[in-house]
Formats: structure tokens, sequence, C-alpha cells
């Protein structure tokens, strides 16, 4: 089962990974149950559902 893909953002940003946490505590503050994690292949950080398999 693939997780979904809240959003992403480029692994090459000067900040790193923050824009992507700042994005997944919106979505957890908003109820939706946010993690990040980084896509190697895309070099992006995505922000997806928590506690959905991969």
């Amino acid at each position: 089962m693939a997780r979904e893909i809240l959003d992403r953002t480029p692994a090459s940003h000067p900040r790193g990974s923050w824009p992507a946490e700042e994005l997944a505590q919106q979505f957890r503050d908003s109820g939706i149950p946010a993690t990040v994690v980084a896509d190697l292949d895309s070099d992006s950080f995505l922000v997806v559902k928590a506690g959905e398999a991969s």
C-alpha cells in the first residue's frame, strides 16, 4: 500500500527539511496526522499521512 503524499519540498532547499516540517505541522494543527520522509529518488522531502504503510 502506498502512502498518501500531502505535499513535497525540494531537498536542495537552503533550510533543508524545515519547510516540510512546517507544512507537516500545519496539517497536524488542522487534524490531519502527517510526518516527513525523505525521498532519495526524487531528491525531495515528502509530507505524508502518518501511520500509513509504505
